[in-house]
């Protein structure tokens, strides 16, 4: 587990591409090396969000459960 994040995203109920455009619109809040959550039930985010590390240079961390079960997929800025 990875703990707590820069920024955690609850986009529970958001369906696809709703949760990856949440992501690309508030990383830049994070600096460089920090850690951004996305707690989602969406079962696309599970390819989405790496596909969106590899396409904009960030770094994909791996899948976890938030607290309430969600699944939450932990992504590290390495890029500006």
């Amino acid at each position: 587990m990875t703990g707590p994040a820069d920024l955690e995203l609850d986009c529970r109920g958001m369906l696809c591409p709703l949760p990856v455009i949440e992501l690309g619109k508030r990383i830049g809040e994070v600096p460089v090396g920090g850690l951004v959550a996305v707690a989602t039930e969406d079962v696309a985010a599970r390819t989405d969000v790496p596909a969106w590390c590899r396409m904009r240079g960030q770094e994909y961390v791996g899948e976890e459960a938030a607290a309430d079960g969600t699944p939450r997929y932990v992504v590290r800025r390495v890029s500006p």
